[in-house]
Parts: C-alpha cells; structure tokens; sequence
C-alpha cells in the first residue's frame, strides 16, 4: 500500500510530540517524527512513527531529513512546521541576539522547511503544509512583542504561500493555538526572567507578565492539552478541504475575534487592567 509521508518538526515534547503520535495511528500515513536529538523519540517509533534528526537552524540537517523522506516517498505529502518556542522581555531590554536566535526558529526555519520540500510536491501535483502559528500572531501582549513578531511573520509568510503554491495543487493551512500546556510557558517564563534588569523601569511590568503567565498556562479554563491542537492538525493534513485558518481552544477564539471586532483602544485597556499598569 502506497502511504503519504507526513514530516513533523519539533517533536520532543508538546504540540508535536502529540501530533506525531496521532498521525502515526493512520494506516495510510507514514509519520517521520523529528528532533535535534532523535534518541529523545524512543515512544514515537514505538508508535509506528520513524525517526529522524532535524535541526530548523541547520541547513545541513533540514537537506538530509527531506532527501531522506523524498528517496523512499518522491516526495513529501505533508509538511507540519511545529518547531518553536517563546522567548519574551520587554523591546528595550532584550537582547537582540536572542531575537535572532527565536526567529532563526520561529521563522526562518519554517521558511526553509518549506522552501526544501516544494519542489517536490510540485512535481507530484500535490501536497500540504500546515504551520503551527499562534493567537499570538493575532494579538500581542506586553513583554512578549519580539515573540508576536516572529509569529506576525508566520502569518504573512503563510498568507503568501497559500496563494503562491494554490495553483500546484498544494494546500497551505495556518493552526493558531492559544495557551497550551507544554513546556512552553516555562520556556517563556523563563527567558522573562533572564532579559529583565534585576531593577529596572519595566520591574512591575515583567512581574505582571509573569504572573499573567503563570496563571494562564494554569487554568484548565484559559488551556487546553496538546492533544487538542493536535486533532486540528489532524483535519488539515487529512481533510480533503482543510481549513485556511483553526484558531484553537474557546479563550484563543474569544480574545482574537474580541481584538478584531472591538480595536486597539479597547484591547490596551483590557490589558492596562489585566497587568495592573497606568496608561
């Protein structure tokens, strides 16, 4: 039986971690579950998924992993750029080596990804590319803004790319979770805490940001388990009319189509309440 090859990024935990593992129980998919460190994916090909090791911020590494898949498929059948992460402080006092390295992630290897693996869905005829953005590429927070602009990016990057590659028979969906509960709010947190001063002007500020945080990734009402995310995912890689757009979990919906509808005035003083910070 000829199956589809399905090329995950960012596996080791979360979002793809439960993404891979969902897929891989398709029998008509061959799922290639990756990471920097491939022996960290032991349960992965457990499941049936294969592994492989793939670094978005090494050409070297993103070349070898879809030549890989490409002599034993063609071509790859779906694309699922997961890999990310959020490092957060305030614009004045985070260093911009940081901001690189977050987009060189976020941003730049996604477009690579992406890059390697179109020439040959073109010559199949067919293919997907599902990004995993955020709500955060719809709205910002404060403290967070360098992340938002990585994420902003994917957005306008996966706009373009939908449009471009439409007439190839290549279908292009955008997945914007809100908070999830994976190892990402302590990533942020933690990169929170690092770029601030240990006293400084914005000291209420990255105080708020961090308890906002906190709270958020703790409230079952606010997030959801990856798995949610990984279902949608599901349908854009599997539905023959995926979806533009899956904004995931009730709070994402609410605060994305509230910012929408109710303006920039509006969504500032919802946060001068919510981060206790005059105007």
């Amino acid at each position: 039986m000829t199956t589809t090859a399905v090329l995950i990024t960012g596996t080791s935990s979360g979002i793809g971690r439960a993404t891979a593992l969902r897929l891989a129980a398709h029998p008509e998919l061959t799922v290639y579950a990756t990471a920097r460190r491939p022996e960290s994916l032991t349960d992965l090909a457990a499941a049936g998924a294969r592994t492989l090791a793939l670094d978005v911020t090494d050409e070297q590494s993103m070349s070898d992993a879809v030549k890989t898949i490409e002599t034993e498929h063609g071509s790859v059948g779906v694309l699922v750029n997961n890999a990310g992460y959020g490092a957060y402080g305030t614009i004045e006092e985070t260093g911009l080596d940081a901001v690189r390295r977050q987009f060189e992630t976020n941003v730049f290897g996604l477009a690579r990804m992406s890059q390697l693996v179109l020439p040959g869905m073109r010559s199949a005829g067919r293919g997907r590319i599902v990004n995993v953005g955020s709500m955060g590429g719809r709205l910002v927070f404060p403290a967070g803004g360098y992340y938002h602009a990585s994420k902003y990016a994917v957005e306008a990057l996966t706009d373009a790319l939908r449009f471009e590659v439409a007439p190839f028979g290549i279908k292009v969906s955008l997945i914007e979770p809100g908070l999830i509960r994976t190892g990402f709010g302590d990533t942020a947190a933690h990169t929170l805490a690092d770029s601030a001063a240990p006293t400084g002007p914005y000291d209420s500020l990255n105080e708020a940001a961090d308890r906002q945080m906190a709270q958020g990734y703790q409230s079952k009402l606010l997030s959801a388990p990856p798995e949610a995310v990984a279902e949608v995912i599901e349908h854009a890689a599997t539905s023959a009319h995926p979806r533009t757009r899956y904004v995931v979990t009730p709070a994402a919906k609410f605060l994305v189509h509230s910012r929408r509808l109710l303006g920039s005035r509006f969504f500032d003083a919802y946060l001068r309440r919510q981060f206790k910070v005059a105007a």
